[in-house]
């Protein structure tokens, strides 16, 4: 197979957008998204490089600690933003949450000007943390967050309030209070409020098309 030539004239302004479940991450990166326009950004969240769990029982997944650093492949999103700086697209893979394993099929993601990152533990990994040129945080109460967590999970992913409670006591907030609160440090941006947060969104969006225009 051909291999793509690196377009050396192309660097793309990596951004990330980090903060615990719940905490309106998608929202910011959504507005993001559409104030920019959506073919200058190619946006990537870190929820679909959660490992392959084929090898294990349904049973066996579902007791998966996935707030914690160690249950995502983020070498291979590292691996990836590079090939998207260097101007080469990227298959990335689709976790499915309703069976706690990846799906057989993949997401094209096109190099673009603006790469937006966003997952909850983003900035823990060094590695990928050092990649960003803009790191944003954003901050929500902890009775908020659950309740959105709560109503997501029931909803889109078929949860029953017991088990959503559960994961919340056992994992979701012993790992948020000792990976993802801690990782704020690294923020350049702290947003209050998320995506309702006007002012903020209203620099954040400046300096991405001030960027633009360089």
């Amino acid at each position: 197979m051909e291999e793509i030539p690196v377009n050396t004239d192309f660097r793309a302004f990596i951004i990330g957008v980090a903060g615990g479940t719940g905490s309106g991450k998608t929202t910011v990166s959504r507005r993001i998204w559409e104030a920019v326009g959506r073919e200058r950004i190619a946006y990537i969240q870190h929820d679909n490089y959660y490992k392959d769990q084929s090898h294990l029982t349904p049973e066996q997944r579902a007791l998966t600690n996935y707030d914690h650093p160690d249950s995502l492949e983020t070498s291979l999103l590292v691996e990836h933003l590079k090939e998207l700086r260097a101007g080469r697209p990227v298959d990335i893979p689709i976790y499915d949450f309703a069976i706690h394993n990846r799906s057989k099929q993949t997401l094209r993601v096109e190099p673009a000007r603006v790469i937006l990152v966003e997952g909850i533990l983003i900035f823990v990994e060094p590695a990928l943390r050092e990649m960003m040129d803009m790191r944003i945080f954003v901050d929500t109460d902890a009775d908020i967050r659950f309740i959105r967590r709560l109503r997501r999970d029931m909803v889109e992913r078929g949860r029953t309030l017991d088990s959503v409670v559960k994961q919340y006591l056992s994992t979701v907030r012993p790992m948020h209070m000792e990976f993802v609160e801690p990782s704020k440090r690294y923020a350049d941006i702290i947003v209050p409020q998320g995506g309702d947060n006007r002012v903020a969104m209203e620099m954040i969006v400046s300096r991405i098309r001030a960027v633009l225009n360089e």
